[in-house]
């Protein structure tokens, strides 16, 4: 129906998520329809973050370098570990201003059924970065069935001596923390409980 070249460029854009074929057949043409000058920016900025941006060799934030933003702040609390799912799970978080501590993401969340073991999350890295001197992890997987076998799991796996917590009600069950407001994540900060209590 269209060039080959139209073609590629509605199917690529139908590879990304929340975009079905319609959708992308209208960006398409918005694409070709805008002048040169003001889409190239556009296929600049995904050139530049493919080639500058990789994960963080401490917590696997997204970073440009070796380590991200956050744990290149030396204000932030190394006593402090906020576990979440995705990098994207992190800004939510940052933005209730109510955490000053540090990150671990773990890559994703547990899942048999869609074969993701332990061994494919970053919890050997976890168990390491907590016997440097972690005193609380705060368990900030989403609400979900893996959200909670993975928290259970975590709790499980961290020494005694670490206080585990998760963040309390506030966050719908079944919802994502990339899509929860501040005030849903403030208060469900504010009022973490404890997983375990044998804590000496």
């Amino acid at each position: 129906m269209y060039s080959p070249a139209v073609e590629r460029l509605i199917t690529e854009l139908s590879k990304l998520p929340g975009i079905g074929p319609r959708t992308a057949q209208r960006l398409a043409f918005h694409i070709l329809k805008v002048r040169p000058e003001d889409i190239l920016p556009l296929a600049t900025a995904i050139t530049e973050v493919k080639e500058k941006i990789g994960f963080c060799k401490r917590c696997f934030n997204l970073a440009e370098g070796d380590l991200c933003t956050i744990c290149a702040d030396a204000r932030r609390d190394p006593s402090l570990l906020c576990v979440v799912e995705q990098p994207a799970d992190i800004i939510p978080i940052e933005r209730t201003r109510e955490y000053h501590g540090l990150y671990h993401v773990l890559g994703g969340a547990l899942s048999p059924l869609d074969g993701v073991d332990p061994g494919d999350l970053h919890l050997a890295e976890l168990n390491e970065r907590v016997a440097e001197g972690v005193d609380e992890v705060i368990v900030a997987t989403n609400p979900t069935m893996t959200g909670e076998a993975t928290a259970l799991y975590i709790a499980d796996l961290l020494p005694p001596r670490v206080r585990v917590s998760r963040l309390a009600s506030g966050l719908p069950v079944g919802g994502d923390l990339e899509y929860a407001d501040e005030l849903t994540l403030g208060r469900a900060f504010a009022g973490r409980h404890a997983m375990r209590h044998d804590t000496a």
